[in-house]
This record gives C-alpha cells, structure tokens and sequence, in this order.
C-alpha cells in the first residue's frame, strides 16, 4: 500500500511521530507546507497529524476541505497533545473535529506529546502561561486540575513510539 503522512507541528512531536509512522510503514512524510504543492492520487492510504490546539487538531481545516476528493482512499487524521493517553477528554475533543459522516470515512487517533515552551511560538507560550497562571490561583482545585497545573508549569516530553501501534494496526485491516 502506498502511504503518505503530512503533519503539521509546533514543537516537534507531531513531526516525531509521523517520522516514526513513515520509518514504520514505509511511506512518504512531508510537511504540510509542502504537501500542499504535492500530487497525492498515487497514494491508498493518506495521514495527516497536526498538534493539539484548544481541542482542535491544528490545520484539519485542510485536510477536511480534501477528504471528499479522496473518497477511494484509507484516511487517518492523529492529533499530538501534552495530555496522558487516559484523559476522558481526548475522545470527546477528536470527535468535535469532525462531523459525524467525516468520521465514518477517517479513523482518529490520538498521541501523547508533552509540552516544549522553548520551541513554541510567542502567542502560544503566552497562552498556555496565562492558562497555567489563571489555574494555579483557582481556589479549590481538582484533582485532574492539580495534574495540569503540575504538567504545564514547564516543558516536558511524553511521547513513545508504542503510541503508533493503534493507527499501524488501522492501516493493517
């Protein structure tokens, strides 16, 4: 099966796992920015992985406005974000990136990043310091807001290669 992966990263863990799906496939990798000028009819089987972004999948917009036009082929969209594989939340926000007749035709997945201030861009760094600052002075906190308050306080990396077994595994069937 011909594949191609295109992603769209910030930090660089979304381009580290489209890395490690290509190596693992075979397929080709580009960056979107390049993609975009590409020809993919060739391919069966289109991946497309952008970061995580207020429970948004960065650039889906794009892969989106192409879905109908690749009907006959296999879609996979995977979305890299600084929360743990168990979060309750990641399904609920996957599923808001999509309508539900896109969902019947692309299969999502999720990938646990982490978090590299250094590499971010201005705006999001002062975002996610204004998030963290605003959910530290929160009163009463939960649980699961004490762990966040913890996690984005600084830079840190949680992803493994073990997170691309469930879109493999996709591309077997």
């Amino acid at each position: 099966m011909k594949i191609v992966v295109i992603y769209n990263s910030q930090t660089g863990f979304t381009k580290r796992y489209a890395e490690w799906i290509a190596e693992a496939t075979g397929a080709d990798c580009f960056e979107l920015s390049v993609a975009k000028k590409k020809d993919l009819t060739a391919y069966e089987a289109i991946i497309f992985g952008g970061w995580a972004c207020a429970g948004s999948i960065s650039k889906i917009s794009w892969f989106k406005g192409n879905i109908d036009k690749w009907a006959d082929k296999k879609l996979i969209a995977f979305c890299v974000g600084g929360s743990p594989i168990d979060n309750p939340e990641i399904e609920v926000a996957l599923n808001q990136n999509f309508s539900e007749m896109e969902r019947k035709k692309v299969k999502t997945f999720y990938c646990p990043g982490g978090f590299n201030y250094e590499k971010m861009s201005t705006p999001s760094k002062l975002m996610m310091k204004m998030f963290a600052k605003t959910l530290k002075a929160k009163k009463d906190k939960t649980e699961a807001e004490q762990v966040m308050v913890k996690m984005i306080s600084s830079s840190y990396d949680i992803s493994d290669k073990k997170y691309i077994e469930p879109i493999l595994q996709c591309l077997r069937n």
